[in-house]
C-alpha cells in the first residue's frame, strides 16, 4: 500500500518543465549579487519593507520617550 503511494509520488510531474528550471538556474547562478537580492522584486521585500518597519518603530519609540519625558497622554 505505501509502495503504491511512493511510486505515485516518484511518477508525479514537476511544477515546471526541466528546460525552464535549467534556464532559471543558469540565470540565478550568473548573477553576482547577494543571495537574498537575486530576484527582480527582492529589493522590495528584503530592503524596503524592513527599512519601513524599522523607521516606523524608531518614530514610535521616539514619540513614546518624548511623551513620557513631558508627561503627555497620562491616564489619571
Amino acid at each position: 500500500m505505501w509502495y503504491a503511494t511512493l511510486q505515485q509520488m516518484v511518477e508525479e510531474a514537476p511544477f515546471r518543465p526541466r528546460e525552464q528550471l535549467i534556464e532559471r538556474q543558469k540565470l540565478f547562478q550568473s548573477i553576482h549579487k547577494h543571495t537574498h537580492l537575486k530576484g527582480p522584486m527582492d529589493k522590495i521585500t528584503s530592503v524596503a519593507i524592513p527599512l519601513a518597519l524599522a523607521g516606523s518603530c524608531m518614530f514610535l519609540i521616539g514619540r513614546g520617550i518624548y511623551n513620557m519625558s513631558h508627561g503627555i497622554g497620562k491616564n489619571e
